[in-house]
């Protein structure tokens, strides 16, 4: 039969238990909380204050007026003017910009005479969510903002098409494909799910069968153990990362415009910069299941903030300032900057550079931790 005693026995057991094992008490706590933070306060679909870059060759009451109307709808700031066409485009591929806007020269005086000058605006459309609010918002201004200045004998420029032509392009992503933008991500993220997770099992692995104390028996030192659960899990990661861009390019038609040399190059970094972070939880975890809930805890913010599934620019400056932390942030852009963009290595750089001082840091903590826990 049922007994209460025995039942509330159990209970206060499994209490106690919870109250010991304090890390899966703070992912209870934790994770909702970070949750709610997160898709509360820095999730944003309409993306705004958008970097756009200046070429001006015009510096006429028409040309400052449409720059006051695009700094006045709120979905573009300008960050640099820039001496050319071939600079803001270099803007744009280093993913510096999200827009370049280029007013020709003349632009006032054409407009005067009703030839309908020709205004060029680029758009980094490599992520579609990031640009489309604003191009709607870009394509109302062009047919409002000049309507205080055509007064007198320019009133009559109001009743027809707008006085001058906005002339848009979307760059890397013309037709707004969201495969483009999605599958070169999911690179990223599937090598952050199952890197992490198989390097943090490894060690709480050897913990828990026993074989730990066999490998500390042995004269090996920290490095050369951390390199050898590394190593192994680099190549797997590899022959991942093949397998998802061969079925990017013959199922998804993504393009890949980019070396495949600086792409591998990324790859490595970011291989081993999540394998270090894995071994780092190892140390910490005291069996699998806290390595999981660790790994978790991390993968989460790393995805809702690295812009893969968000628009990056539309989150607020502080979510901003911690999305920059994770490497997978600066993987997706460098993934999307070589296949979407055809960047070369010297632009990848930027993206490159934080990913090895994650890697950096990770390794000088997780050989710290080894020596202090396990040695």
């Amino acid at each position: 039969m049922f007994s209460w005693t025995r039942f509330i026995a159990v209970l206060v057991k499994e209490f106690v238990q919870m109250r010991r094992d304090r890390l899966t008490f703070a992912m209870i706590v934790g994770i909702p909380i970070l949750q709610l933070t997160l898709f509360g306060y820095a999730i944003n679909a309409d993306p705004k204050a958008l970097p756009t870059v200046l070429v001006t060759a015009d510096n006429g009451t028409f040309a400052r007026t449409f720059v006051s109307g695009l700094v006045n709808s709120a979905y573009f700031t300008i960050v640099r003017q820039l001496p050319s066409e071939a600079e803001a485009d270099r803007a744009l591929a280093r993913g510096e910009a999200q827009f370049a806007v280029v007013i020709p020269p003349d632009f006032s005086r054409q407009l005067e005479r009703g030839q309908r000058p020709v205004l060029l605006v680029a758009a980094d459309a490599s992520d579609p969510a990031a640009t489309g609010n604003a191009l709607a918002a870009l394509n109302q201004l062009g047919r409002q903002v000049l309507d205080r200045d055509l007064i007198g004998p320019l009133a009559s420029l109001r009743a027809g098409p707008p006085p001058f032509e906005l002339r848009v392009q979307r760059r890397y992503n013309p037709e707004g494909i969201t495969q483009y933008n999605i599958v070169p991500g999911l690179l990223g993220v599937i090598l952050q799910m199952t890197m992490v997770m198989m390097t943090a099992f490894a060690m709480t692995r050897e913990r828990e069968r026993g074989t730990m104390e066999n490998l500390l028996a042995t004269p090996v030192r920290p490095i050369e153990v951390m390199a050898g659960k590394i190593v192994p899990y680099i190549l797997v990661g590899l022959v991942q990362a093949g397998i998802i861009l061969l079925a990017a390019r013959l199922l998804f038609d993504v393009p890949m415009l980019g070396s495949m040399l600086v792409l591998l190059l990324g790859m490595m970094v970011f291989i081993a910069a999540l394998l270090a972070l894995g071994f780092t939880i190892s140390t910490l975890a005291r069996n699998q299941l806290q390595a999981m809930q660790m790994t978790f805890f991390f993968f989460l913010p790393s995805l809702l903030l690295s812009g893969f599934m968000f628009p990056f620019r539309g989150m607020p400056r502080w979510a901003q300032v911690i999305g920059e932390i994770f490497p997978l942030t600066h993987f997706l852009r460098l993934v999307r900057g070589v296949l979407l963009k055809g960047n070369p290595v010297i632009d990848t750089w930027p993206h490159l550079w934080p990913i090895g001082l994650f890697l950096l840091a990770a390794a000088t903590l997780a050989l710290a931790r080894y020596r202090e826990t396990l040695d």
